[in-house]
């Protein structure tokens, strides 16, 4: 059967045609698109890329809940979503905004509290991942004192970022908009997608979003119908 089309977040559905399997349901569904360039949007690619932010705190939680029940967890997994998180989040994304988005605010004199506050929260947030990525190995994960503090880690970065990225989600971004012109706005969604392509390639993100499946496939966290509540 046909794989999903991939699209960059340039592009746009809108008449070709893809064959999809839809989990669960068990019978094939067709999904017509086709690929018009538009202009990327700043404040979509960084919400997007919470996204990846998300489901990775989403592992972190099941990591840390199997720790807390006293049982192993692959060291494979933990390494590569904290290698994740070091490479695409902090050393990619967290680096955009702080070149990009928050000195713009300073020099509008906007949110400069909390922009120095989210600043602060990614430098205490890249010291927790050192400290996760030291700790992901097997001879690390079967000593108890090593399964605590990495329990603690995640804990710990979990805690921060669901706050972090929600208030930059729902006050930062959206503020973002008034506080640059038109041009400025449209260069700065170029300048996001061109880096984005010149680190991690052409299908950078959809890359990384296929990474995180994967990892989340091995625990048997990926399908997301074990998540619905019963009615």
């Amino acid at each position: 059967m046909p794989t999903p089309l991939q699209f960059s977040r340039r592009e746009i559905l809108t008449t070709a045609a893809a064959s999809l399997t839809l989990a669960g349901l068990g019978s094939p569904y067709t999904l017509r698109a086709a690929e018009k360039e538009v202009p990327t949007q700043p404040g979509e690619d960084l919400m997007q890329e919470h996204g990846v932010l998300k489901r990775i705190l989403l592992i972190y939680g099941h990591l840390s809940d199997e720790l807390g029940q006293g049982a192993s967890i692959p060291a494979d997994a933990l390494h590569k979503s904290a290698t994740i998180i070091h490479d695409f989040i902090e050393d990619y994304h967290e680096k955009d905004e702080e070149h990009y988005i928050f000195p713009r605010f300073r020099k509008a004199n906007k949110l400069v509290d909390l922009v120095d506050l989210l600043e602060l929260q990614h430098k205490r947030g890249r010291m927790v991942t050192e400290r996760i990525l030291a700790n992901a190995t097997s001879s690390s994960l079967s000593n108890s004192t090593a399964r605590t503090q990495v329990k603690s880690d995640l804990d710990a970065f979990i805690r921060m970022y669901a706050p972090h990225e929600a208030r930059e989600d729902t006050v930062l971004f959206p503020a973002f908009r008034a506080i640059v012109t038109e041009k400025e706005y449209k260069d700065l969604g170029d300048k996001f997608e061109d880096e984005e392509h010149k680190r991690f390639g052409e299908k950078g993100f959809e890359h990384m979003v296929d990474r995180v499946a994967e990892i989340e496939k091995s625990l048997g966290i990926y399908d997301l119908s074990q998540f619905t509540p019963p009615a």
